[in-house]
């Protein structure tokens, strides 16, 4: 059904575009700044912006070969658009986000026509009665809500080993710089999207590395934002020592532009958007995070050199001493956390066959041949064994794991190394979907940030295996600022993001 509209919503789009009035620029891999610019001078308006991305969704995310990042286009997004296009002629733009399309991980609450599903068959009714503050957020920022992301289905946390990117719903999403290539991350579809100009921006969610991941594999941006810094109310969650949303973009400025129309104070992060951000700043070099592929290794040490000519001084072998060693406690959080989040928050939904985990479990195995199909349910099935959160193997367990991540890891490697950042690759490049064997992950940066709820941005740093790589900058809580200096003023030195061709995308797109 879903495919159904996004095809109609999609082909709505060419009839449209011939009554707009206006001759559409040229619209590729326009950052917000500047289609701000071009809605601001009257060469483009919202409609025509909303137009162009449900084309290229119809030309590259549909069909057998498509992409399969988005699982539903807001079949309301045109007419929110024009209402918005009225109103900034009549009174101006509300601010930077007025007009532009954001798409939205399939696990956060829209009050609108799209279920919320996780990717999941059981899901697809789940129609929320409101906004998630987030949500409401971005509308009243202006954002049109283009639709809802793929994902790997509940986040990425229903089996194990399990593939990243597929859910019963959207299918697997593809990784848009190589045919068979996994897009990482259970926000591959918020990512891919965004690497494949199907939408200007997206909001992904994480638990841990499921923004940073998907970024840097697809040769985007993203930041993971100190933990509660976006509300968690109307998140399909895993676990609330965690999780957290945060927005992916193809700039650092376009991710720091979402990030704050998204979260509960008021600071500028804007401000921090400085060419000269490196400039001064002493910065750690991890190297335990390292050594899982030696080419990943050589492209990052070549980097090193971009940070120290923008004026950074390196602290090299800035190790994280326990790093390994919270895994198993980490391991235990998410059980818990996810078997009492997850019966909170199919209690207040109106979903009475599927109200609890145990009912999720069962419907799995009526569901098997669609759902079952590639892995199966046990983290599902070992989350419903794991402690209350009122059992001291949780309570030890929650504090454990934020002691050894944050204030006797992260935060030990800043004082000891005197350095106001730590830096090291995010991930290795992408590796080929195997429903079989799983993901290949090699190793990554995302961990200790992702435990203690610290922020950790991801900035594209090349390519290794013809594949995009990322650098990672992370620090202490409620450092967003100075990371977005840093990453920003890398950046602008670098420019290594180049865009995927798309070229083995077959042009057909599904009808029925």
């Amino acid at each position: 059904m879903f495919k159904w509209i996004k095809v109609i919503a999609a082909g709505a789009a060419f009839s449209l575009a011939a009554c707009s009035g206006l001759k559409t620029p040229d619209l590729s891999e326009q950052s917000i700044t500047e289609l701000q610019t071009m809605m601001s001078e009257g060469q483009l308006s919202s409609v025509q912006l909303v137009e162009y991305y449900q084309a290229r969704i119809a030309k590259y995310d549909t069909g057998e070969k498509g992409l399969h990042s988005i699982i539903v286009v807001n079949p309301d997004a045109l007419e929110i658009a024009r209402q918005l296009d009225e109103e900034r002629a009549q009174k101006g733009p509300r601010g930077p986000l007025h007009g532009i399309p954001v798409l939205l991980k399939d696990n956060i609450d829209t009050a609108d026509k799209m279920p919320n599903t996780a990717g999941s068959l059981l899901l697809k009714d789940n129609l929320p009665k409101q906004d998630a503050p987030l949500v409401a957020k971005l509308r009243a920022a202006g954002a049109v809500i283009l639709g809802k992301a793929n994902l790997s289905e509940w986040a990425n946390f229903r089996a194990h080993p399990s593939s990243s990117g597929w859910s019963a719903m959207g299918g697997q999403v593809l990784n848009p710089y190589k045919e068979g290539a996994n897009p990482c991350g259970s926000s591959g579809g918020s990512a891919v999207a965004v690497a494949a100009d199907l939408v200007a921006v997206s909001v992904g969610t994480e638990t841990d590395g499921s923004l940073t991941c998907p970024a840097a594999i697809n040769g985007i941006v993203t930041i993971k934002p100190t933990l509660h810094l976006i509300s968690q109310s109307g998140i399909i969650p895993i676990a609330h020592s965690q999780d957290t949303a945060g927005p992916m973009a193809r700039t650092v400025a376009d991710a720091t532009l979402l990030l704050e129309s998204m979260t509960d104070n008021s600071v500028d992060y804007s401000s921090a958007l400085k060419q000269d951000g490196l400039q001064g700043k002493r910065i750690g070099v991890v190297r335990n995070l390292m050594g899982y592929n030696q080419n990943l290794d050589n492209t990052f040490d070549a980097e090193l050199q971009a940070l120290q000519a923008q004026g950074a001084e390196l602290v090299d072998s800035c190790d994280i001493t326990t790093v390994g060693q919270f895994s198993e406690q980490e391991f235990t959080v998410l059980l818990s956390e996810f078997k009492a989040g997850i019966n909170a928050y199919l209690a207040q939904a109106d979903l009475p066959e599927v109200n609890n985990l145990k009912a999720l479990v069962e419907g799995n195995k009526q569901l098997a041949d669609r759902e079952l199909v590639h892995f199966g349910q046990e983290l599902f099935e070992y989350s419903l064994k794991a402690p209350a959160l009122t059992d001291s193997a949780y309570i030890q367990a929650q504090e454990s794991a934020k002691r050894l991540a944050g204030k006797e890891g992260i935060d030990a490697a800043l004082d000891r190394c005197d350095v106001d950042l730590l830096i090291a690759p995010t991930v290795g490049p992408a590796w080929q979907t195997n429903y079989e064997s799983g993901d290949k992950f090699q190793g990554s940066a995302g961990s200790p940030a992702a435990v203690a709820g610290y922020p950790h941005i991801t900035v594209p740093m090349g390519f290794v295996e013809g594949l995009p790589v990322g650098i990672s900058f992370f620090s202490g809580a409620n450092t967003e600022p100075l990371l977005i200096e840093a990453a920003y003023g890398y950046e602008q030195a670098t420019h290594h993001r180049i865009a995927p061709s798309l070229v083995w995308i077959t042009e057909t797109t599904e009808t029925e």
